[in-house]
């Protein structure tokens, strides 16, 4: 390719509503163009990317055995009706009506559809298992689109559904998603983790989300730097601290604790650790018949409770929202700040966490504003507790049940696998016969990448002050030559000619720039755009027999012969290509 050719539109400067560094280089690089919140036009650059990331993803899923189809993206309400999710979805699902007034919906993903073409398709125990996946636009009404590609509201999605005839089967089928899904990651060049995550809105018993590792991610990933062990900090199990409660070496008392309605501002009063405090945080809970019950959580003071775990407890599974200030007040007789489990006002349900559990001599609320009791203890002071892990983990944690500490990095999720189960096959009607002739109801599993979302993730992990650093396999262009003085040399353009010609006949993808640009302009564009090689051939350099290469992530260029260049990028190339 040669750069005159081919559209190229950077700038120095990002537009303002670019918050994160992807968003603020893929613009300026000219790789995507904004049309509305979330909704942009993937420019020459981009698209590149964009295939390179598709081809490696279909490569691996069509080794893995499944099949590619390609669904529609406007779909009928009547299948998200059946399956509960037009009404359960919520608002990022687009609903639209054709002119004869039926509903319809832009996809956000593809399980009800998938499924009836399934059961409509699937009649025999012979046919599974079966694998279908697709690579698509889809489209979720973000309330606040932001960050690019990161979190918009069109997006390439794809997507793959599993059809098995068991429970086993379909884990067997997971298990093989999986593995697909760590070799496509590490075949775009990238560094990530596979983690145990919640199953969400998609539901299932089962699942892992693949997190690039990036400091700018949104996700919190806990992981035992010791072990294969990593997991979402909302799934994390976070340890008991203390191995054994300790018997009660304090009365209880009533302290003054003004303007201290903190725990970090009780321990710096009271001149005592914060990991002696315990943090109250107050719910308002429902049960299966919608009648409301109160329910406290303790906490360590340097501790933060989770709610997905807590989610996930038989109280709280038919709904809770933090308590209100009128519902607190009623119960402990104090506003919040200075809540405790000690002479609350009314009964209440207490849940305390492994940790603050094992504790003694602790310090809470006193229910009554500027106060704070200390030298509590539970059996002595207070009934003993129902005990649950409600907390985040925190770095420097020990390990559950293995050796090591655990750590924490920030992630951003492109990838996700459940395992489903029958949550869509039965109430979609998706049955086989077995063996006997009976029906059975299929076993799903669903596996989704976000293919533009890797772009962005791919920039925030690898970038510098200059610009974008692409990982070899998915680069626009995996070398780029800079001519300096093209229009007024025919020796450097018959050099850098002959480079392009030879890598171009390696099956190298690599593009010649022959704008006659500036060479400070030349370099500054193309490492702002991420090429990971750049050779540089100038009149100058060939008088005195040097051309020179850089990679992109090295910091000095490498100066060479005309006739050491050509073996020089050959093995530059493989170099790369092989640490991916």
């Amino acid at each position: 390719m040669l750069a005159s050719h081919f559209h190229l539109n950077t700038s120095k400067e990002a537009p303002a509503d670019a918050e994160v560094i992807s968003h603020q280089l893929m613009m300026r690089a000219g790789m995507i163009r904004k049309h509305a919140g979330g909704i942009y036009t993937y420019m020459p650059l981009a698209l590149k990317v964009l295939r390179k990331i598709e081809n490696i993803i279909r490569t691996e899923m069509n080794n893995a055995g499944a099949l590619e189809i390609l669904m529609p993206v406007v779909q009928p309400a009547e299948l998200w009706m059946q399956t509960g999710r037009w009404d359960a979805y919520g608002a990022e699902l687009l609903r639209i009506k054709d002119r004869h007034g039926r509903d319809f919906v832009l996809q956000p993903t593809s399980e009800e559809v998938v499924t009836e073409i399934v059961a409509n398709e699937i009649h025999s125990w012979r046919q599974l298992p079966l694998n279908l996946y697709h690579i698509q636009t889809k489209f979720r009404d973000e309330r606040r689109p932001r960050f690019g590609l990161m979190r918009g509201r069109e997006f390439t999605m794809k997507d793959a559904y599993s059809f098995d005839r068991d429970e086993a089967g379909a884990l067997k089928s997971y298990d093989i998603m999986f593995n697909a899904y760590k070799k496509i990651f590490t075949n775009l060049g990238l560094k990530f983790r596979a983690v145990n995550a919640d199953t969400g809105s998609i539901g299932g018993s089962r699942s892992h989300e693949f997190q690039v590792i990036a400091d700018t991610g949104e996700d919190l990933i806990v992981y035992n730097p010791d072990s294969e062990y990593a997991a979402n900090i909302e799934l994390a199990e976070a340890p008991c601290l203390i191995a054994e409660r300790a018997l009660p070496s304090k009365a209880l008392e009533l302290v003054p604790t003004p303007e201290a309605n903190k725990c970090e501002l009780v321990a710096e009063l009271l001149n005592i650790p914060l990991q002696q405090t315990v943090k109250s945080v107050v719910y308002s809970v429902q049960d299966e018949e919608g009648k409301k019950s109160i329910y406290l959580l303790l906490v360590r003071g340097d501790h933060e409770v989770n709610e997905v775990k807590i989610g996930k407890l038989a109280a709280f599974k038919h709904g809770f929202e933090l308590a209100s200030e009128e519902e607190i007040i009623e119960h402990f007789g104090s506003k919040p700040g200075y809540l405790g489990p000690v002479n609350t006002v009314k009964p209440i349900h207490i849940i305390a966490d492994k940790t603050v559990g094992n504790m003694s001599d602790f310090v809470c609320g006193g229910n009554q504003e500027n106060t704070h009791w200390v030298g509590v203890n539970w059996g002595r002071d207070l009934p003993e507790p129902m005990i649950e892990d409600i907390r985040n983990v925190v770095a420097g944690d020990p390990a559950v049940d293995e050796p090591g500490t655990l750590a924490i990095e920030h992630g951003i999720e492109v990838g996700h696998v459940f395992f489903l189960g029958d949550k869509y096959s039965e109430k979609l009607k998706a049955t086989y016969l077995n063996e006997q002739g009976k029906p059975e109801v299929i076993q799903m599993g669903c596996y989704g990448i976000g293919v533009s979302r890797i772009m962005a993730a791919a920039i925030e992990q690898n970038n510098d002050d200059k610009g974008i650093i692409w990982p070899l396999p998915i680069a626009p262009f995996e070398v780029v030559i800079c001519p300096i003085g093209w229009g007024k040399s025919e020796e450097v353009r018959q050099q850098a000619t002959s480079i392009y010609n030879y890598l171009k006949d390696q099956g190298i993808d690599v593009i010649l720039d022959d704008r006659d640009a500036r060479p400070g302009v030349m370099f500054s564009e193309w490492e702002l755009i991420g090429v990971p090689i750049r050779v540089t051939v100038g009149e100058k350099g060939l008088k005195e027999g040097i051309i020179e290469v850089q990679a992109r992530r090295d910091k000095e260029s490498q100066k060479l012969s005309p006739s050491e260049v050509n073996s020089y990028l050959f093995n530059l190339y493989q170099q790369l290509k092989s640490t991916v």
